[in-house]
């Protein structure tokens, strides 16, 4: 058989604990972190540009610089239950940059927070937990409001669907 075809039953007694990891996230989180600690050890890619997405998310840590990325277990439908960007903007208010009606919102801001990541804007630090580096906290500065306004107003309150 060959090396990458998986096999015709789960013989490994590690499936289930992959499942349970597959079920969290893991392997896209793990893949964010790494891409965040090395731009955060090699200074990250300066050149990068940002789409607005990415500036949306550094606009609304701007205060706080906490950011996790996270999906939803209890949702019922499945654009419900993606990762997503979740954002604190201040002590009491958590904002969510996902949609279940519009898919493509969830995904565009996957790959902002990723930007964030390879631009060292981001780093990791444990489980869905990130932060805005200091570097990242200073571009999130000059992010004009208005050029993130129609974005921001897309967020959704956490709670409200959580």
């Amino acid at each position: 058989m060959r090396d990458n075809l998986l096999p015709s039953a789960a013989t490994d007694p590690r499936w289930a604990e992959t499942w349970q990891q597959l079920g969290q996230g893991a392997p896209t989180l793990a893949g964010l972190a790494h891409v965040a600690s090395m731009a955060v050890a090699t200074g990250g890619d300066k050149g990068l540009p940002l789409s607005v997405e990415a500036k949306t998310i550094l606009f609304a840590a701007r205060n706080r610089g906490v950011v996790e990325v996270k999906g939803s277990n209890r949702a019922f439908d499945a654009p419900g239950r993606m990762l997503a960007v979740y954002v604190e903007t201040d002590a009491e208010r958590t904002i969510i940059f996902r949609s279940k009606e519009n898919p493509a919102f969830t995904i565009r801001f996957l790959a902002g927070f990723r930007e964030l990541c390879a631009a060292g804007l981001v780093m990791h630090h444990i489980f869905t937990e990130f932060s805005l580096t200091r570097e990242g906290l200073d571009a999130a500065q000059l992010v004009a409001p208005e050029e993130v306004a129609k974005m921001i107003q897309l967020a959704t309150e956490f709670g409200l669907y959580e």
